[in-house]
Formats: structure tokens, sequence, C-alpha cells
């Protein structure tokens, strides 16, 4: 018996006559391969999101057809095949603009500043590029110490610091790498943290924070400073959250900045 092929609801005309910016398939988790300037390449897993527009006329989009474009660059989603991905969203979706983007748990191995000991830490970053534009957007989120300089100044010992959060995003047309973007934040702060520390350890990185205190607004402009001076960057945003120790709230700092 003859199987009469299946309607499909999603192409129907729509007579609304209204557009949707973005439509698509949001937090798919999937395992994808990115850039490390280290080991080459680092497997990690992702929350993916896809988009595209869609015009009046059609009343739906066709959702599987992200997750099959998604599984064709299972092997190695990097920010060589975003463009890649863009063209297929819009070919495969008859589409004129499409969105994606990536969040991913980053890891380094890190060395403790006195003893050696080797762990690895975890950063947050995200990716996102649209078919409009010839650059991507890069984020990546970088857990920092710092140490309040008017807390050292008025105390006749010690002072109080922070476990800050600082965010750093970029638009650049050119590979900057997520190492980059890192060292960028660590270096902005009192200090940089670790995932395992022994005790001459702690107490270089107490030392060295008390000889290098900053307050909020130090730290993004330190930040801001340095990725200036970094060519290929077109525009930037740099942001930290400074999670106090003594106040009932967190100290914020934010700037940001065209380049070109």
């Amino acid at each position: 018996m003859e199987k009469k092929p299946l309607k499909d609801i999603q192409s129907e005309p729509d007579d609304r006559n209204i557009p949707i910016n973005k439509v698509g398939v949001k937090d798919i988790s999937y395992p994808v391969v990115v850039l490390d300037r280290n080991e080459g390449v680092q497997h990690t897993v992702a929350r993916v999101n896809m988009y595209v527009n869609l015009p009046h006329h059609f009343r739906g989009t066709h959702m599987s057809r992200f997750v099959e474009i998604l599984n064709r660059y299972r092997k190695g989603i990097s920010t060589l095949k975003i463009r890649e991905i863009l063209d297929e969203m819009k070919r495969q979706l008859d589409a004129e603009t499409a969105h994606f983007e990536i969040e991913f748990p980053y890891f380094m191995t890190k060395k403790a500043p006195v003893s050696g000991e080797e762990a690895k830490m975890e950063y947050t970053c995200r990716l996102t590029a649209n078919s409009d534009e010839d650059h991507y957007m890069l984020e990546v989120r970088v857990p920092v110490l710092s140490l309040c300089p008017c807390s050292r100044e008025i105390s006749q010992y010690g002072a109080h610091n922070q476990r800050s959060i600082m965010s750093v995003k970029i638009k650049a047309r050119e590979r900057i790498w997520i190492e980059d973007m890192i060292a960028v934040a660590e270096s902005s702060a009192s200090s940089d943290i670790y995932s395992i520390l022994k005790r001459e350890d702690e107490k270089y990185i107490t030392e060295r924070s008390y000889e290098n205190p900053v307050f909020v607004e130090d730290m993004v402009r330190n930040a801001a400073q340095t990725l200036l001076s970094i060519k290929g960057i077109l525009w930037f945003s740099v942001e930290s959250e400074n999670i106090e120790s003594i106040h009932n709230h967190s100290a914020y700092a934010q700037i940001e900045m065209d380049i070109e």
C-alpha cells in the first residue's frame, strides 16, 4: 500500500503578516571540540542555541534541521567552522539571517605559584555569531581575587578581600585566543586563583594580593587598558562583580568601548 506524503504544516502560509526575528532551538547539550592554544583542541560539552529569521508568509520553521546541521559539525565546532554553520542554516532553512551561540566550560592546567602543583582550572566561555556580521563575539568569565585598597589603608593590620567574577567580551574578525582573554582578567586583579594550593602557595597569594590592592573600578580599567593594546579587537566590554566579604551587596563596574 502506497503511503501518502506527510503534510508539511510548518510550510503552510500565514496570513497575519508578522515576521519573526529569531526562531529555532535553544539549550541543546552537545559535545563539541574547541581550539586550545596549548593542546591543539579540547573536547568539552556546550549548551547550543541556533536561530534563523522567519518571513511573515511562513507559519513555522523546521526545528529538526537545526540539529541535523549541528550533528554534521560534531567533530570540530570552532571559530573556523561557525561561518560555515551559519551559511548552512540559511540555506537549509530558507532564511535571510542566522544566529549561532555556544556556551561551554573551558579547562586550563595551572601551576600553583610556589609548589608548582598542577590542577585543571575551569572557565566559562560563550561564543556568538550571526550571518549579518563578519565578526564573532567571545565572552570569558574568570574568577579572580581582589583586595580592597581602602580597607588596607585604614586598618592597623589585614584587609578584606573578595572573590570576584570578571567577564571579558570582545568582538573580533580574527582569532583571539581564550587563554589571552583569561590572562587579561587575571592580570587586572589583585591575584588570580587556583584549583589547588599548598601552604606556601597560600602564603604567597595572601602577601601578593596585599601588595596589589585594587578597587572594582581599577580592575575594569586595568583590563580595558590591556584590551586596547590587542590587535584585531573591534569592540569590548569588561565587567567585574566583587562578591563582598564584609558588605551585604556586591560591588560592580563595567566599561564598554568601540575600537574601530
